[in-house]
């Protein structure tokens, strides 16, 4: 082929590519609440439903090691959420007969449930173990939070504890959930479940949770007083504008971000896509104003410290659900919104199982987040120790 003509080809060809490309990324920008520009958009694993279960920190976290695989080049795995929520109620039941019924039980956790799990237990596919032995094709845990809260109440009210209450709670989960498998196949080779998380160089070590908030000491571990950390585990606190510098760098690097936080917050609409904190109060918004917050770019508070406080101090921020953050987003006035992947499936709303949280809402409605040590700033990762 004429050199001339071989290279003219080729540039048409790039030039093809190219606005290929930029058609996929206007498309993306278009399917969003607000006009919004594409800064990074993580590969992630498909939208699932937790459907009428109270296990968001199991899906989240999951969504965020399958995640995680795909970074570490990986291939995709659809893991068992119900494999990680299994060993924690049996876990949640030791500490509750402990504790003679003052701790904590039920159907809500943390991520770093998910990650004590995969440190004691490993991890399975979601064809190796469902979590459905009730007759349904998704998941349901109402009568199943009754049963084992009534059981444990049971064996305390009995007095003095048998050497087989354990094995019997066990028996129940076994009932709801299966039988724990032994081995996972993969590519048809039978592992253990944890020889598959090993076997993929999966170290749940590597992961911290961090939050921010000054009724404890900066860059230190603390003890997050939400009912659902019924474990006891310690996250790190920094500053809230270096929290917002930490998730910012990660996304910005490829690493996603497991989210914890409130989504009671007016500002939020799953419906909408969207959740946002309007300079205006809402209380003094007229049902037009309302409307367009959700449907145009509007101008947001700057949200404080002692304002973040405040909201925690007060419940009216809560910890209520975990997300997992998988894209970042900017506006044209600067600001930036954060790609959320829920677990309420992909049809409920219009923008496939995802909705955009503004940094304002971030900042004011975070509990926490887990992140891989090495998407910190390398400056905070020193002031942690890490």
């Amino acid at each position: 082929m004429n050199k001339k003509l071989f290279l003219k080809k080729t540039s048409l060809l790039c030039i093809a590519l190219l606005a290929g490309f930029a058609i996929i990324h206007a498309q993306e920008s278009e399917n969003t609440p607000i006009p919004l520009e594409v800064v990074k958009i993580i590969k992630t694993s498909p939208v699932k439903s937790q459907a009428r279960t109270g296990t968001c920190w199991s899906f989240a976290a999951t969504s965020f090691i399958e995640t995680e695989l795909l970074r570490m080049g990986k291939p995709e795995f659809d893991l068992s959420e119900m494999f990680f929520s299994r060993h924690a109620y049996e876990s949640k039941a030791d500490l509750y007969v402990r504790y003679h019924g003052m701790a904590n039980f039920g159907s809500g956790g943390q991520a770093h449930d998910v990650m004590n799990v995969v440190r004691k237990y490993g991890f399975v596919t979601e064809d190796s173990y469902h979590g459905i032995m009730y007759g349904s094709e998704t998941h349901n845990h109402r009568e199943l939070n009754t049963v084992l809260h009534a059981y444990l109440d049971g064996v305390l009210k009995a007095g003095q504890l048998t050497p087989v209450w354990k094995k019997a709670f066990s028996a129940l989960l076994d009932t709801y959930f299966g039988e724990l498998p032994a081995t996972a196949q993969v590519k048809g080779e039978g592992l253990s479940p944890v020889e598959f998380a090993s076997s993929l160089g999966f170290n749940p070590d590597d992961y911290i949770e961090i939050s921010s908030y000054k009724h404890h000491p900066y860059y230190s571990g603390f003890l997050l007083e939400v009912p659902d950390n019924w474990s006891n585990d310690l996250y790190y606190n920094i500053p809230l504008d270096e929290f917002m510098q930490v998730i910012q760098h990660a996304l910005k690097n490829g690493y996603s971000v497991c989210w914890d936080g409130d989504v009671s917050d007016k500002g939020l609409s799953g419906r909408k896509g969207l959740g946002i904190v309007p300079e205006k109060d809402w209380s003094d918004m007229s049902d037009e104003e309302n409307e367009q917050a959700f449907t145009q770019l509007i101008d947001e508070k700057i949200v404080s410290e002692d304002q973040r406080q405040k909201v925690f101090d007060n419940f009216s921020a809560t910890d209520d659900h975990l997300m997992h953050l998988t894209g970042l987003y900017k506006a044209d006035n600067g600001n930036y919104y954060y790609l959320t992947k829920n677990s309420h499936g992909k049809d409920r709303y219009d923008w496939g199982g995802f909705l955009y949280m503004s940094d304002a809402y971030i900042r004011l409605n975070t509990m926490a987040i887990m992140i891989h040590k090495d998407a910190l700033p390398k400056e905070i990762a020193k002031k942690l120790g890490l």
